[in-house]
């Protein structure tokens, strides 16, 4: 069997890497749409809330299940929670941990391709057809028919619904996602989310001083400036704290957020050593992410559309979702800004660096569980992912009318899927493996300690509080998502592609225990923690 024989150089550069999974588009995209979407100010009362009882916590349990599957010889999902959850329902399970990164990278580098090819047209020029000074309408509407023209909205094909820059992005893209994971842990991910991580934290300072300094840029506008921008987007609206819509998208935007349910940080985590600090690692991670989030996306996008576009323009924006505010609107807002198309590159060059830190540890964890199941070395591991992610990512490029096909797999995956996951790990850890026992995993090599009341949120409270979000998710969501597939072939072609990876995984499990059990691995957890 090949021994996976990755690990990390430092422990800052595996914190840098977990806070680039974590700091991703919807930081900067979704993050202000949904506050402003739900109560302003007040959307923090339950995002804090979802960080503190969710967020946090369960992140600390996953870190520990993964510190603790790597010493047992195990750096996927599936045998790590086999282990811990000492048997094969867990181990099972536990094939969502590696579902959720990779069927979310068939779209993922897609969307990513847009970032990369928006920076090389502000670059070279700008947007075609927003024109500074133009009327607001015009530049609305051309900003709109390069978006969806670029992103193959208006019909299925790569070329006929899209362009062949759309194809050549992604493929760069996808070329330099694949290069990154197959260079290793030390060699490839924690090198570029060293560099990746800085240049981002400066771009966005960048775009945020330069949004801050915009003053009123028209005095025949005056209530069009920063700080009626920033009351908008931060004045609390406590009545929206009585819609159970707005609890479920504070924790919904904490699981999207720190990568909490993922898949991620139980493969990231399972490469430290015995003594490495999980507690402060894990905290670390999240106060970066949250930085990012709060400090710079919470600050930047809404405020200048405001700005340029005024409360009308602005509540459009948001209510278009995060793609549209991203992508339609913020051209706009950079053609009335000086130096905008400079201000343009910087913020398309960092969302495209935050997409390809999140991307990479996509890859990272389907890659370390092909090498693990099948005892393969890393480059057949990374040839056998690349013939899985070309075809199905072509097919999201194909079928690219309307988005409807990779939204279907963000929603039940990358959605759905992600509470179940999240559930599933805190139940494994706080109740099959044990909350004192975890306690203790948990504050092995730690220079900080939890406090003790995270016990109680561990075992009752978070399970308590995903069960009731999840209930009223489905109850709210799950009807009209079930109606849409039957309704729709696009989307029964995406469950199809959804149910394919599942069998294909499942698959690999099955291999992969028959071959943990022949080298003579804990599978089932018997033995006694070295």
């Amino acid at each position: 069997m090949s021994k996976d024989t990755q690990q990390w150089a430092t422990r800052f550069g595996v914190i840098l890497a977990v806070s680039g999974s974590a700091v991703g588009l919807g930081n900067f995209l979704r993050f202000p749409g949904q506050a402003a979407a739900n109560g302003g100010g007040a959307f923090i009362v339950p995002y804090i809330c979802a960080l503190l009882l969710l967020g946090i916590p369960i992140g600390w349990a996953e870190w520990t299940m993964g510190r603790w599957g790597g010493r047992k010889g195990f750096h996927s999902a599936p045998a790590i929670m086999g282990a811990m959850g000492r048997g094969k329902l867990f181990r099972y399970l536990g094939v969502i941990g590696v579902l959720i990164p990779l069927a979310v990278s068939f779209y993922y580098t897609y969307i990513e391709a847009w970032c990369l090819g928006y920076t090389y047209h502000y670059v070279t020029g700008g947007i075609d057809g927003v024109i500074a000074g133009a009327p607001i309408a015009e530049q609305t509407k051309a900003s709109a028919d390069f978006y969806a023209t670029f992103t193959g909205r208006l019909e299925n094909g790569v070329l006929t619904g899209g362009s062949y820059e759309t194809f050549i992005f992604w493929a760069l893209t996808f070329a330099v996602n694949i290069w990154l994971v197959f260079r290793g842990l030390s060699g490839g991910i924690e090198k570029f989310c060293q560099f990746a991580m800085p240049t981002m934290a400066v771009c966005a300072l960048i775009v945020l001083v330069r949004v801050l300094t915009l003053g009123t840029p028209d005095p025949n506008l005056p209530d069009q400036n920063v700080l009626t921008g920033l009351g908008y987007m931060w004045n609390p609206n406590f009545e929206a704290l009585a819609n159970p819509q707005t609890w479920l998208a504070a924790a919904g935007q904490i699981f999207f957020s720190l990568s909490v349910g993922f898949g991620v940080i139980i493969n990231y985590a399972s490469y430290m050593k015995k003594k490495d600090d999980v507690v402060l690692s894990g905290l670390t991670a999240s106060a970066t992410n949250e930085l990012f989030e709060v400090g710079f996306g919470g600050m930047i996008t809404v405020t200048a559309a405001f700005v340029f576009l005024g409360l009308s323009g602005t509540i459009a924006a948001v209510q278009g979702g995060s793609f549209g505010l991203g992508f339609t609107t913020l051209p706009v807002v950079f053609a009335h800004m000086p130096f905008g198309n400079l201000i343009g590159a910087i913020w398309f060059f960092m969302l495209f660096l935050a997409a390809i830190t999140s991307s990479i540890s996509m890859y990272q964890p389907t890659l370390a569980f092909i090498q693990e199941a099948l005892g393969c070395t890393r480059k057949a591991a990374t040839t056998l992912l690349v013939a899985i992610c070309v075809p199905a990512s072509f097919l999201v490029m194909y079928y690219s009318k309307g988005g409807i096909f990779w939204s279907t797999i963000d929603d039940w995956v990358g959605t759905f899927l992600i509470f179940v996951l999240a559930m599933v790990q805190i139940i494994c850890f706080a109740w099959l493996f044990g909350i004192e026992r975890g306690w203790q995993e948990a504050h092995e090599g730690a220079s900080i300690r939890i406090p003790g009341f995270y016990k109680i949120v561990m075992k009752y409270v978070a399970p308590g509080y995903l069960l009731i979000v999840f209930a009223a998710f489905c109850y709210s969501n799950l009807g009209d998502w079930i109606g849409s597939v039957t309704s729709e072939p696009l989307r029964q072609g995406a469950m199809l592609l959804i149910l394919a990876t599942i069998v294909f995984l499942c698959v690999l499990t099955y291999l992969g225990e028959k071959r943990w059990r022949a080298a003579g691995l804990d599978v089932d957890g018997e033995r006694q923690d070295a």
